[in-house]
């Protein structure tokens, strides 16, 4: 008889057997030997609860109690860890709230919920001393919530930029290699199963966002409240951008980006130009990657599959090991679930749009006349904006001819101002293309 066999069980409830929570188990299932002698006790599943486990039942669920009733792991003394993997709001936020009050150990994978309820439900995990493990949320398989409460947790973050939505990196990807327009892409990536039949929530950005919030809190001690986070997507990206883009040297992708600016916190999502040499210009497809930017350790890449079955079960299971040796050891809630003391995170303001600076990449639709190129960069330097290229070619779109001008770093609001006189003008005929520019990133 091995050692194994003589430790007591931990005992695992699951919520949630979708595509993520069949992957978590087939998982335990396949890995049972490598988990015990790992953990140097077994992991036990005892309950699976989903509206329709019994259309769902296959082997891997033998000898495992089948249930509709959340209650029936919530409830029962005997489960330790309660696994959530139901997604959306509710019941998934009343169903943890009540876990934690019962003082067991939870994991989720719900970037939503935490996004949008994070604050109620991290004040009750600090009530009840409780131990709450998500990092499945952000990026799959790739341990970058780890990372950043553990691994890195002695570096001072500066800043982090991440390319944390496979549906839109793989339509960027599409529409700059292929040279094929959104809705075109945008309907491939939906028969491959890459964006949903409703592609809102990936491909305004909204997505992307719930996961900055969760990385900017971690990295900065500070709570940041999801509508806060200035938000836009890709449906507007058109070709003729990511290919004048490209020409200037640059290649587009959807960035989560999150700034220390010391008062306040940078955060944004939105697409932009990275140079191409660049780390993060090379990530491509359905890939996700996160570069941070420590004070001491400089530039640390994150990369691999960022959504899925197996990627997110991964994540779910380290949650469940890590939770799972507290449990056996007794030794709860050594590390905070946010990587820093509630009682010592500090409240700051999210800067906004108007308050930060960057470089631009701007498209005009001017007719094609005398003096226009003289027009618009007289207005830019009225503003303090100073120009570093421009591309301007004769070829006529619906009468007018496109006017690219790259500038050099810029406050947004003085681009704003800039462009609200430009955009009223006689020299353009339709309103200008704004994308901002991120250079490589500052140690």
């Amino acid at each position: 008889m091995n050692s194994l066999s003589q430790e007591k069980p931990v005992v695992l409830g699951l919520i949630g057997y979708g595509t993520v929570g069949q992957g978590f188990v087939r998982l335990l299932r396949k890995e049972t030997n490598l988990l015990g002698r790992r953990l140097g006790f077994p992991l036990f599943l005892k309950t699976v609860v989903d509206r329709n486990i019994k259309e769902k039942s296959s082997g891997l669920l033998d000898g495992v109690v089948l249930s509709h009733d959340p209650a029936s792991v919530i409830n029962d003394p005997e489960i330790q860890i309660v696994i959530e993997l139901i997604g959306g709001i509710e019941p998934a936020r009343s169903l943890l709230l009540e876990a934690v009050r019962k003082k067991k150990s939870v994991v989720t994978a719900n970037k939503a919920l935490l996004a949008l309820h994070g604050e109620e439900l991290f004040q009750a995990v600090h009530s009840n001393r409780t131990d709450f493990a998500f990092e499945g949320s952000v990026g799959g398989g790739i341990p970058i919530l780890r990372s950043l409460r553990e691994g890195i947790g002695g570096n001072r973050i500066q800043s982090l930029r991440g390319i944390i939505n496979g549906t839109c990196n793989y339509i960027l990807t599409r529409m700059t290699y292929e040279r094929q327009d959104f809705e075109t892409v945008l309907r491939e990536a939906q028969a491959l199963g890459y964006a949903e039949a409703d592609p809102s929530f990936d491909i305004d950005g909204i997505d992307a966002a719930h996961k900055l919030a969760i990385l900017g809190t971690l990295s900065f001690g500070s709570p940041i409240a999801f509508q806060d986070i200035p938000v836009e997507g890709i449906r507007k990206v058109q070709t003729i951008d990511i290919e004048f883009g490209r020409e200037l040297g640059y290649v587009l992708k959807l960035l989560g980006i999150a700034k220390d600016d010391g008062a306040s916190l940078d955060l944004r999502v939105h697409p932009a130009f990275l140079p191409e040499d660049s780390v993060l210009a090379g990530v491509d497809g359905v890939f996700n990657a996160v570069e941070v930017n420590g004070e001491t350790l400089g530039p640390a890449l994150f990369y691999g599959r960022g959504a899925g079955s197996d990627p997110t079960a991964t994540a779910v299971m380290g949650d469940v090991m890590e939770l799972a040796r507290a449990i056996h050891t007794g030794c709860f809630h050594q590390v905070p679930p946010l990587g820093f003391s509630w009682n010592d995170r500090v409240h700051r303001p999210v800067t906004g749009l108007p308050g930060i600076r960057s470089e631009y990449y701007l498209r005009f639709m001017a007719p094609d006349s005398p003096g226009t190129l003289s027009y618009l960069s007289g207005v830019l330097g009225e503003n303090g904006i100073s120009i570093e290229s421009v591309i301007q070619k004769g070829r006529k779109m619906g009468g007018s001819v496109p006017v690219v001008i790259l500038t050099h770093t810029a406050p947004e609001s003085s681009v704003r101002t800039a462009l609200n006189i430009i955009d009223r003008s006689v020299h353009v005929t339709e309103p200008t293309v704004l994308i901002r520019v991120e250079g490589n990133a500052e140690a």
